[in-house]
């Protein structure tokens, strides 16, 4: 709440802020609620002064009305569609994956998450040429068959190397490491930091029961309270900034996932075929 002070606008001198205090009015709201009428004679202060006080910071510190069709333009202008790399997911997901949006991807142990990750983190390097943030707590991350996608989908070697260069690994093998590297990159979007590899479109986490069931003993009911917790407040943060894509284990019903930051929250997915997703045989 903004307090009165001499300056804040034309008009607002020491003396009228000493008579207004006098009278109880001591912030914008408390001014721009009050009758004018009733503090002109209770403050002796000229009413027309007053009301001219007051339009000047109604000005300044009002909401101004937008309508549909501005809010529309703003919401297509801000949102980011990103493509996974693979046509009939992109068709499922309604053309791909929106930035401040939640997607759950859920599939059994070895069904092919880790591969959808891959896929997904080739085609936002590549294609869009934006920065990846992987968090591997697996050790699912095989950088020769995400090379493999690259090559698949470009000849050019520079291309290649450059998409390699725009996906940074982090491993993180307990919770204790991954709650850090979380709470790190909320740091750094919070205050937006820019990292030496350049701005994050994506995190990819694959996976968060890996770190968090072993540690509980396989106890279910505590692992998925304390999964639910730790995301919520991530999710708060980074879904502002960019999508944010879980996947999940359908044994475990643990979830792992993906969040995508920046214009825009990542995709998590664990397993995976042995020919890489898009590779000629």
């Amino acid at each position: 709440m903004v307090v009165l002070r001499a300056g804040l606008c034309p008009g607002l001198t020491e003396d009228m802020i000493q008579l207004l205090r006098a009278n109880g009015i001591r912030t914008v709201v408390d001014f721009v609620s009050s009758d004018l009428e009733d503090v002109a004679q209770k403050c002796s202060l000229s009413y027309k002064a007053l009301v001219a006080v007051r339009r000047v910071l109604l000005a300044q510190f009002s909401a101004f009305p937008a309508n549909g069709a501005d809010l529309y333009e703003e919401l297509k202008s801000s949102t980011a569609i990103l493509p996974t790399g693979s046509p009939s997911l992109d068709q499922l997901l309604d053309s791909g994956l929106y930035t401040g949006e939640v997607t759950e991807l859920m599939g059994a142990p070895g069904s092919g998450k880790t591969q959808v990750c891959l896929g997904i983190a080739a085609s936002v390097s590549l294609g869009l040429k934006q920065h990846v943030l992987f968090l591997d707590s697996t050790g699912g991350f095989t950088a020769s068959r995400l090379y493999q996608m690259l090559q698949a989908q470009t000849e050019d070697e520079e291309e290649q190397l450059e998409a390699l260069q725009r996906i940074q690994v982090v491993r993180v093998f307990n919770i204790y490491e991954l709650l850090s590297a979380l709470q790190e990159l909320r740091d750094r979007l919070s205050q937006q930091v820019v990292s030496s590899t350049g701005p994050l479109k994506m995190v990819l986490l694959d996976s968060v029961s890996a770190v968090i069931y072993p540690l509980l003993g396989g106890r279910q009911s505590e692992v998925s309270e304390i999964h639910h917790g730790c995301w919520h407040s991530l999710q708060s943060s980074f879904c502002q900034k960019g999508p944010y894509i879980r996947s999940e284990d359908a044994c475990s019903n643990t979830s792992q996932r993906v969040l995508h930051s920046l214009v825009a929250p990542s995709t998590v997915i664990t397993g995976g075929p042995l020919t890489a997703v898009g590779c000629r045989k």
